[in-house]
């Protein structure tokens, strides 16, 4: 019997402007495909000119200028959509998506498609289930007492996985796959009886309960921050009336 972790599945990563969901943009994103564990990854990348300025703080980050994504970048039209296309083709295919921290790439893809094509990722996923694997979330409930940042970095150091040009958003999405088969091998015992679409559904209360935990800490220190518990997906905002 193959186990979840050792068997298909996919990863998306972005590089954005900031870290604002509601209004920063994507510039890159990778999905990285991989029918078995140690198998040939399929990687499709795309680069995006959003039509907004990308701080310098941003580019320090993932090295993409506004004079490059202007030359090379593509409008983010046609791009969000190839994006969201691709992820329901996946999600048809039965293939769980990891995604590290997913409520931020896949909060902000939404506000993109929401933005560029009025629509939503719900409306590329009305006939396939989104089923998604969260190496973060993972990593913090089964090893929830250990000290120490949970950054891509810092996860692929611990379990051994090699992160080869971190904030690229290939490199990126490949060692977050390899990182979520590393820990389902590290806790098989705890993880090998269970579907991906059990573990999707048990990380979003998973998520939620660590989102309040981190809440309470902030209100202890005194910090005005607020956490979202939802997850994968956070919920649209409201606008006023």
């Amino acid at each position: 019997m193959t186990h979840w972790y050792e068997g298909p599945l996919a990863a998306f990563d972005t590089e954005t402007t900031g870290v604002d969901v509601e209004g920063d943009r994507i510039v890159s994103a990778a999905l990285v495909v991989q029918d078995s564990a140690g198998g040939h990854m399929r990687v499709t990348r795309w680069l995006v000119n959003p039509g907004v300025p990308v701080p310098a703080g941003a580019t320090e980050v993932h090295g993409l200028t506004d004079d490059h994504l202007q030359r090379n970048g593509r409008w983010p039209a046609p791009v969000v959509e190839e994006i969201a296309r691709a992820l329901a083709e996946q999600s048809a295919a039965g293939r769980p998506l990891v995604v590290m921290n997913a409520p931020f790439d896949l909060t902000l893809l939404d506000r993109e498609l929401r933005r560029h094509r009025a629509s939503s990722l719900a409306g590329y996923l009305e006939n396939a289930s989104l089923c998604v694997l969260d190496p973060r979330v993972l990593d913090k409930h089964l090893d929830r007492y250990r000290k120490g940042r949970r950054t891509l970095t810092d996860l692929c150091e611990l379990y051994g996985v090699v992160l080869d040009g971190a904030h690229d958003a290939a490199a990126d999405a490949s060692a977050s796959l390899k990182l979520v088969r590393a820990v389902g091998r590290r806790f098989a015992g705890r993880l090998e009886r269970l579907t991906p679409a059990e573990l999707h559904t048990l990380q979003a209360a998973w998520h939620a309960a660590q989102a309040r935990g981190l809440q309470a800490w902030f209100a202890r220190s005194g910090t005005p921050e607020t956490v979202d518990p939802a997850w994968p997906l956070r919920p649209e905002l409201r606008t006023a009336a």
